[in-house]
């Protein structure tokens, strides 16, 4: 074949097997902060690694889910909002086809409407976490490019930090901010959508108002939303305890999980604060004494991204449950929840770190009859209150949360989140309630 006619490159005079193989880009190395314990390679090469988990199944594209990945995707049906798109372009920001790097504007528009659901932590067939590594690319962008960070990120996403300093003046704090016109400048300061509304702060906090004394059967672990804005949560768990014979105390010490500081990329002021809340459960999980997480985005933080971001987490924090895996665990008596209906929207971070398992057992044993919401909420912590989210926010509650309530307008809504409740709170105006709540009142 001296004209290489005849199937060129292939028959005759076959071209090298990698001849047509376009090169990789050298990537660029990426000193992440969170240390993707689950990717090889050196600290500089895990994000790339992490990044490209993603191999395009497109189950995240699916155009209905059982699952909650990926609720922007469903709400937008616009592929860079969904879990591929985004690994597609932090993959790019990487290897350098991105000038901007993690600055990039195509990076801030995939990960803009990233509800950081961890939805695909537990859906993706690859294991992608796309909540993670939005985490990081913020903490890339902001810390380490130097691009200055939105309001919302200095208000929202120090929300335990506000809460603790308007603790003792919390009455004012809330005459305040039910004037229209100090809610509106609120607002506008912090970055929140004028439909949205501010949650009141609890009168006084679970840890000032909880029982004490006494050698407890339990701790209750009082974290930064059911200590400031939900202490009924960790009352009616000390009402339905105590009924069935168990002393249960609220731990006292401040122990935030940083998870407002972990979605808005703060990483370095997220660690220091983990590690200090390590520091103090670990003292109450090493006596013996089980430990009952109330939040379940709090307790999900304390099981996943504690490993992330620092080595010093340990098995210990495994330890600590939810209200349900204790009750399960223990078999404790339940009230008789018999014709009870009940709605649950579990958490997002509820359903992918922790499993809802011991809650439908629980439900079931009780008696009740129980429909599951399978998506997102759509507020997710920060997400939905920030300017420029609320479209997309309302949109994705319409894909599962809001139909299901309508469906069944007789039923108990149960919700553990704060992000749930406030969300129901605002989009459809009925009243939910917390696990401990529903069991103590059954009791009562």
């Amino acid at each position: 074949d001296p004209g290489n006619l005849l199937n060129p490159g292939n028959l005759v005079d076959p071209a090298p097997f990698d001849a047509d193989l376009r090169p990789l880009r050298e990537r660029r190395p990426v000193l992440s902060l969170v240390r993707l314990p689950h990717d090889d390679g050196a600290p500089q090469e895990r994000l790339g690694n992490a990044v490209h988990r993603c191999t395009g199944v497109g189950k995240c594209v699916a155009p209905s889910t059982s699952g909650v990945m990926c609720p922007s995707f469903l709400a937008t049906r616009d592929e860079k909002d969904s879990t591929r798109g985004r690994s597609r372009v932090l993959q790019e920001a990487i290897e350098g086809s991105l000038v901007g790097g993690f600055a990039d504007p195509a990076v801030g528009e995939a990960l803009d409407l990233c509800l950081a659901c961890k939805g695909c932590a537990s859906d993706c067939p690859t294991g992608v976490d796309m909540a993670t590594y939005k985490s990081e690319a913020l903490h890339q962008k902001h810390d380490v490019e130097g691009v200055r960070r939105p309001r919302s990120h200095r208000l929202l996403g120090r929300l335990p930090q506000w809460a603790d300093r308007a603790a003792p003046v919390s009455g004012l704090a809330n005459r305040m901010l039910r004037s229209a016109t100090v809610a509106r400048i609120a607002k506008r300061v912090a970055g929140i959508d004028q439909r949205r509304s501010i949650p009141a702060f609890a009168p006084k906090t679970l840890r000032k108002s909880a029982p004490t004394g006494g050698s407890p059967d339990l701790w209750i672990w009082a974290d930064s939303f059911s200590d400031h804005f939900y202490p009924g949560n960790g009352h009616a768990a000390i009402r339905y305890l105590d009924s069935v014979g168990l002393t249960a105390r609220v731990i006292p010490d401040d122990a935030c999980c940083a998870l407002t500081w972990i979605t808005t990329g703060q990483l370095d002021r997220a660690r220091a604060i983990m590690e200090r809340t390590i520091d103090t459960l670990t003292r109450y999980v090493e006596s013996g004494v089980p430990v009952v997480g109330l939040e379940p985005s709090c307790l999900a933080t304390l099981r996943s991204d504690a490993a992330e971001l620092t080595d010093r987490a340990g098995p210990v924090l495994e330890k600590m449950l939810t209200l349900a895996e204790l009750v399960e665990r223990e078999s404790l008596p339940l009230p008789d929840l018999s014709g009870v209906e009940v709605v649950a929207q579990p958490h997002c971070h509820h359903h992918a770190v922790l499993g809802w398992a011991a809650d439908r057992a629980l439900l079931e044993r009780a008696g009740a009859t129980v429909t599951r919401v399978q998506g997102c909420c759509g507020l997710a912590g920060n997400f939905g209150m920030e300017q420029g989210h609320y479209e997309v926010s309302v949109a994705v509650a319409e894909t599962h949360l809001l139909p299901a309530v309508r469906a069944h307008p007789e039923a108990v809504v149960l919700a553990d989140g704060m992000s749930c409740r406030v969300q129901l709170d605002d989009l459809a105006g009925v009243p939910t309630l917390h696990l401990a709540e529903l069991l103590a009142q059954a009791l009562e």
